[in-house]
């Protein structure tokens, strides 16, 4: 810890970019950074008079969207008060501080916020929050464009896994049981190996429209809700996340079948993705893009509540046991909170999605029975038992990991260059 820090003050303070701190770049650096957490220190101060209490603490902090107990805004203040007042004045924020680089906890808190808008493949995430400061310069457009970004690289390169996830979903059964790698090498045997990646370019395409009709839609819900804070509460943020998400799949939802019917062509069916739209229009008509829509729609409750409610009690255990250290959580602890929230939230929902999958498909399979929601899943039931329902799961989770590590990768760097600070 102490190693890491001694790192990020040479880094923070290396003017000449020699790999070096000398005792004028050190100063300097001790100077503007004694300014950053004046600006920390007075915006805290709730009722400035000068001096932090826990309630003004505990009050910082649910501005940013997380609740703790007095005793835990006590357990804060008590490692930086130094005369036993439970009070923290200027010089006792300045000392415990100082040589903590840029480590806060309202920056430690934003960093997690913006940690949420890593993409994994899924449609159902609640939208990122930005401050007022952000939408004010502009930022706000700057993290919705990395993470469309890592977004795009992320489902480009786990879009086999994807292929494979809906493959499995729609022709696997008691019957005929598709594996892994058998699945891969009929892929390959039909197409070739650029058969693995069917269905993603228009996967791609889709992310922005969808990243920015739900953010849209999510900054008007928070209006409406009438919420006077920057940030909502748990319960709030789920219920215009889900709004949000069900205006936005119910925009974009015609892409969603066509990534489906795409991904399961055979070769040379379709020349391409307007190709594709215009025989399903042709011989299926206007309803048959929102095949699937009703449990596409049910499933984003259960997967946004849970998914949130589990990274905001990881977050939250985290936040207590080490915030009094002003530890940056670091990204091993952003990617096993994400990827475990995501994973909850991903088996929730997933009997639904699977559904979603098979209606959507049900007119590319010959001679099959085109079947309403509660038709499938007796079906389904019937005939593969409860198992069925979570045909596909093994590639779906196989592709989390790797998909939220190289979203974070891509959507850091993506950050820099669209000149974002980190927090």
């Amino acid at each position: 810890m102490f190693v890491s820090l001694l790192q990020k003050i040479v880094k923070a303070g290396d003017k000449d970019l020699d790999g070096q701190l000398d005792f004028e770049e050190f100063v300097h650096y001790l100077r503007d950074h004694e300014k950053k957490l004046r600006l920390v220190f007075k915006s805290l101060d709730k009722k400035n008079d000068g001096r932090i209490d826990s309630q003004e603490i505990m009050q910082s902090l649910r501005d940013l969207g997380v609740n703790i107990s007095e005793e835990q805004a006590d357990k804060i203040l008590r490692s930086m008060d130094k005369n036993g007042t439970m009070t923290i004045d200027w010089n006792e924020w300045r000392d415990y501080h100082l040589l903590h680089p840029a480590d806060n906890i309202p920056e430690i808190i934003l960093h997690w916020r913006h940690a949420t808008i890593l993409d994994v493949g899924e449609s159902l995430l609640v939208p990122d929050e930005f401050t007022a400061e952000e939408k004010k310069t502009g930022m706000w457009w700057r993290h919705l464009v990395a993470g469309g970004g890592a977004g795009a690289v992320s489902r480009t390169c786990t879009a086999p896994l994807d292929r494979l996830k809906v493959m499995m979903q729609v022709h696997a059964s008691k019957s005929n049981s598709m594996r892994i790698t058998g699945g891969f090498m009929q892929m390959i045997r039909e197409g070739g190996v650029r058969s693995l990646w069917r269905g993603n370019g228009i996967n791609v395409i889709k992310i922005a429209p969808e990243s920015a009709i739900k953010f849209m839609a999510y900054e008007q819900i928070k209006r409406l809700i009438g919420s006077n804070q920057e940030t909502l509460g748990i319960a709030e943020r789920l219920v215009a996340g889900s709004l949000a998400g069900v205006i936005a799949q119910s925009s974009i939802y015609p892409m969603e079948v066509l990534k489906t019917r795409l991904a399961l062509r055979r070769t040379g069916q379709y020349s391409g993705i307007v190709d594709c739209a215009k025989h399903i229009f042709k011989k299926e008509g206007a309803a048959a893009f929102y095949k699937g829509y009703v449990p596409n729609m049910l499933g984003i409750i259960p997967y946004a509540g849970i998914d949130l409610a589990i990274y905001e009690t990881l977050k939250n255990a985290w936040l207590q046991r080490f915030a009094t250290d002003s530890a940056d959580p670091g990204v091993f602890v952003l990617l096993a909170c994400g990827t475990t929230s995501s994973t909850c939230g991903q088996l929730s929902s997933y009997p639904l999605a699977l559904v979603r999958t098979r209606m959507q498909a049900q007119a590319t399979l010959e001679g099959g029975p085109q079947m309403s929601m509660t038709g499938l899943f007796k079906h389904i039931v019937r005939t593969e038992g409860l198992t069925g329902l979570y045909r596909g799961l093994a590639p779906n989770f196989m592709k989390v990991i790797p998909s939220v590590s190289i979203s974070y990768v891509v959507y850091e760097h993506l950050k820099i260059t669209l000149g974002v600070q980190s927090k």
